[in-house]
């Protein structure tokens, strides 16, 4: 699709379909609307007097202007209301324009949509990740070719100049559908192996480092709880570390960790009926987001070192499978007693923050699809937040606010820590029911010394059921431009 801005007046358009934003409280048309009203023979007052249209935000409506006319089709979407325009509602607005674009069996199209802050370059950006966001689909699984027709071309009006922005945003979309992609396919389709293959992949593309540490690697360096997860499946644990390294002198050095279990069945304490296993390929979402955040970086070439992270395995079940009750050794020494095999995350993060810690970083993030307890918390749309370092919680709270990704700072309470001392090792893998998102973390922290980290826990927000914005049903490629806007930041 060519995506484009330009600053041609619309009243010179001819073309498929012609998309307007309008605010809400404020439908009335003035000044070029009015002749371009005009210009299409009173077509665009009769569709928001029709259908009543407020400009709501999420609301739409098209129509076709009558016969001779340069433009087929006009339509118009709903921003809310002025005072409360954000970054994130360009993107919604976007995609729902998008969405008719491709409803209606568009090839063409403009659409204007307003300037935020008086920011060109932002939201120019937004609105070309709404729009290539929405149109993104994923059919790779289906026997029928989608013969639906595309969107060949969409210029996006008031946007002249804005080439580098709409570039930017596109980048760093490819980023999104990467890891919307693997979390979406199944534990047949992305192994161990095949994430590793990823990697190798983006190395080349963009010029990246790589190392890719086999199981004797980890060995060597005492991996015992990453192992310890590994140990019975078939399929031989890939622990991935690519760098990217600017020219020059890199600004700051930092690193993204992503949890990589391909498939969780909880091991020998299996996940029973109803328990979702069958969307246990989803565990392996922080991971996803991670190779995303590498492929973006890898495009747009920031001057940052950057250190993308991930011991990737399954958690299955065999005669070589972890017991509960078994004690699993770190690669810093503490021991850990298993006390829930299902809790195998947090035991391949241990080993990788282990790793991490002696980069010599500025700061280091780790994210995972951890807790069903921070789903409790917080919902399906929204991801926790932990760090002990204000000034970390700040870059990604702002870089997740320019994303529309939504984290919420949750606490670090030291006295919970209890509910996870053992009897026979230094620390249970889990701890009581309650805050059960918390203990997680305490757990994750007893494995960092020295570089200043924070946790994401995103379990809800990698996967939606239903339409929302600019994600389409299924895998939404959460949380990547909060990831790549704190490495930019």
């Amino acid at each position: 699709m060519d995506l484009r801005g330009i600053d041609t007046p619309s009243l010179e358009w001819s073309g498929d379909c012609l998309a307007i934003g309008l605010f809400e409280d404020a439908v009335e048309l003035t000044g070029y609307l009015v002749e371009l009203d005009q210009k299409l023979s009173g077509t665009l007052s009769e569709l928001i007097a029709e259908t009543e249209f407020k400009g709501k935000e999420g609301s739409s409506a098209v129509t076709r202007v009558g016969a001779n006319s340069p433009i087929r089709k006009v339509a118009i979407v709903g921003l809310g209301k002025a005072e409360s325009l954000k970054l994130e509602n360009l993107r919604r607005a976007a995609a729902t324009a998008a969405r008719l674009g491709k409803k209606e069996k568009v090839k063409n199209a403009r659409v204007k949509l307003p300037i935020w802050n008086n920011d060109a370059a932002l939201s120019g950006q937004a609105i070309a990740e709404g729009i290539e966001l929405a149109l993104h689909q994923d059919h790779r699984f289906k026997s029928d070719e989608d013969k639906v027709l595309k969107l060949e071309q969409v210029e996006l009006l008031g946007f002249g100049g804005q080439e580098a922005a709409i570039t930017r945003a596109r980048q760093i979309c490819l980023g999104v559908i990467l890891a919307r992609e693997l979390v979406a396919a199944p534990a047949n389709i992305v192994t161990p192996i095949t994430m590793a293959e990823t990697a190798e992949a983006i190395a080349r593309e963009y010029s990246l480092e790589l190392q890719i540490l086999e199981q004797a690697d980890c060995e060597k360096l005492g991996m015992g709880a990453f192992l310890g997860v590994a140990k019975a499946s078939d399929l031989p644990p890939k622990f991935i570390h690519m760098t990217y390294r600017p020219v020059g002198t890199p600004r700051k050095k930092l690193a993204i960790i992503g949890k990589g279990l391909t498939f969780d069945s909880g091991g020998l304490n299996i996940k029973g009926a109803g328990s979702g296993i069958e969307m246990m390929k989803t565990d392996m979402g922080g991971a996803a987001a991670t190779l995303g955040a590498a492929k973006a970086i890898g495009a747009l070439k920031p001057d940052v070192e950057v250190h993308f992270i991930s011991a990737v395995t399954e958690n299955m079940i065999s005669g070589r499978a972890m017991h509960p009750g078994d004690i699993l050794t770190a690669s810093n020494g503490k021991t850990i007693e298993v006390n829930n095999t299902d809790a195998e995350g947090r035991l391949t993060l241990a080993d990788a923050l282990v790793y991490t810690d002696k980069l010599g970083l500025d700061a280091m993030v780790d994210l995972a699809t951890l807790t069903g307890a921070c789903i409790v918390a917080l919902g399906e749309d929204i991801g926790g937040l932990w760090t002990a370092d204000e000034a970390i919680a700040t870059q990604l709270s702002q870089a997740a606010e320019l994303a529309g990704e939504k984290f919420w700072q949750m606490p670090i309470e030291e006295k919970y820590f209890e509910g996870l001392k053992s009897v026979v090792a230094d620390m249970k893998n889990t701890g009581p029911r309650a805050g059960g998102s918390i203990t997680a973390t305490l757990f994750l922290k007893q494995f960092v010394k020295d570089t200043p980290w924070a946790h994401l826990d995103v379990a809800g927000p990698v996967w939606t059921d239903k339409e929302n914005g600019y994600n389409n049903s299924g895998a939404t490629g959460y949380p990547v431009r909060t990831l790549v806007n704190w490495v930019l930041s």
